[in-house]
This record gives structure tokens, sequence and C-alpha cells, in this order.
């Protein structure tokens, strides 16, 4: 087998694709790589994709080039094909955020393993295509990048009721620790953030309004009544550091985000 090449030091514009980022988390951290010069595709459900090209057109306010590509991440031809048209239009990948991610409540006596599978294939199946696809890219570039996952506090210790999501981002710290040692050679580091509650359209219920409470309903479901809330710009920051160069020596760590909630 030959010699790995000595990797070089890209010095243009880097690009990043960030998926689920229609809104909430995934929206704030295309926003703030923006602001730190990179250029963006925002990959979302077709379903979003008026939402996406609002984000295109913020980012593009920015200054820097964007494209929305509406793609389903559990779906192999299709991540594929996301990161191809992102390096023909934009010229490169070296930044994947793969932040797409699904909830929904179910007891484990009550659970509909098809629902439960429907949670684990955006999570598990579609971290896996997002990483794979990447790392292809960017091995082949021959000059490293930063491979990020979503996981969760509730991927650092199990919650009632939401254990299909628990199951699913547990995988993801699993995944970013195994992938971190595959891809060390290429110079990609991979890493993970674990947010807590934060404030988004998939955390906030009804009746969060009238009990004058951001993120309420899901605190008591959670059984952490007392847990700060954070916003979706928190995530972004941190997010921001760990897809800089700056990172280069951070690679197989989940990194929780979480206002004290739990300790890692």
């Amino acid at each position: 087998m030959a010699a790995q090449a000595p990797i070089t030091h890209f010095t243009g514009t880097r690009v990043a694709i960030v998926t689920g980022a229609a809104q909430g988390i995934g929206r704030a951290i295309a926003l703030r790589l923006a602001e730190d010069g990179l250029d963006i595709c925002v990959d979302d459900l077709p379903s979003n994709f008026d939402l996406l090209n609002e984000v295109v057109a913020e980012i593009k306010q920015l200054g820097r080039r964007a494209i929305a590509l509406p793609y389903d991440v559990t779906k192999d031809q299709e991540v594929k094909e996301l990161v191809e048209k992102t390096v023909a239009q934009l010229g490169r990948l070296d930044v994947m955020v793969a932040n797409a991610g699904i909830a929904s409540p179910s007891g484990i006596m009550e659970a509909n393993i098809d629902q439960w599978e429907s949670i684990w294939a955006v999570s598990m199946r579609g971290s896996v295509l997002c990483y794979k696809y990447a790392a292809i890219q960017m091995a082949k570039q021959n000059s490293g990048g930063r491979i990020i996952g979503a996981s969760s506090i509730c991927g650092l210790q199990g919650y009632a009721n939401l254990g299909a999501y628990c199951m699913s981002k547990t995988s993801v710290r699993s995944l970013t620790q195994t992938a971190s040692l595959e891809f060390n050679k290429y110079g990609i580091t991979v890493n993970a953030y674990a947010p807590g509650v934060i404030e988004t359209q998939m955390t906030t219920h009804p009746v969060d309004k009238d009990l004058g409470e951001p993120c309420a309903a899901l605190k008591h479901a959670m059984n952490i009544p007392h847990a700060k809330v954070g916003q979706p710009e928190q995530v972004a920051s941190l997010v921001s550091y760990l897809a800089s160069p700056e990172s280069q020596f951070l690679t197989g760590q989940t990194i929780s985000v979480n206002g004290g909630v739990v300790f890692n």
C-alpha cells in the first residue's frame, strides 16, 4: 500500500455543509460559520426548502456564497449527491456538520418500533452517511477537514420516555470516537456537540406560554425542571471553534453545552 502523501495546508475560502439547517440549531450554525468566513451549503428536507432559501439569503447578506440542497440524510445516494453537488458548486468541502435530527417521546412499553427506527435513521444512519462521504471527499483533497456531529445530553445519560432519541444520540458519540481514529491519518478531526435544553421549534410546546417559561414542558418531561435554557447561537459558538483551524488538536470528543445540567 502506498504511503499517505503529506497533508497540504489550504489557505483559501473554506466550505461547509450543515444538515438540518432550515431552522433551530442548524440555522444558527450555518449563519455563524458564514460569519467566520466560510461558504455554506445548507441542507434539509424538501418540505423545508423555502426556509432553506431564507437561510441562503441571510448568508449572502453576510457576503458569503451559499446554496440550498434539499436532500434526505437517511438515503445513501442523496448524501453522496449532497457532497458532490456542494463540491461542484462551491469548489470543495472542509467542514461537515451532521446536525439533522428528530425526536418523538415514547415509553419503552408503548414503543412503536417503526417510529423509533425513523428517529434512529436520521441520527444513526444519517450521521454515518455524512461522515462517510465527507471523509471520502476530504481525503481526496488531502488538506484535512472537520467533521462534526450532533449528540445531546440524551447521548450522555438516559431520560425516561426518550429512549429512541437517547439511543440515537449515544450512537453519534460512539461513531465520533471511531471515526476520529480512522480519519486521523488524513488530518480530519471528528468531534460532536451535545446540547442541553435549547429553545428551538422542536423543543417548544404550546403549554410553555401558559407556564411563562421557555421549554417548560420539555424540562418537566425530562425531570430537570430547574435546567437553564440555552439559545441556538450558544451551540453555534462551540461548533465555530470545532470547525476552526485552531481546533486541530481536538478530536474524538463529545462536548456538552448544557448550562451545567449534566457533567460529561
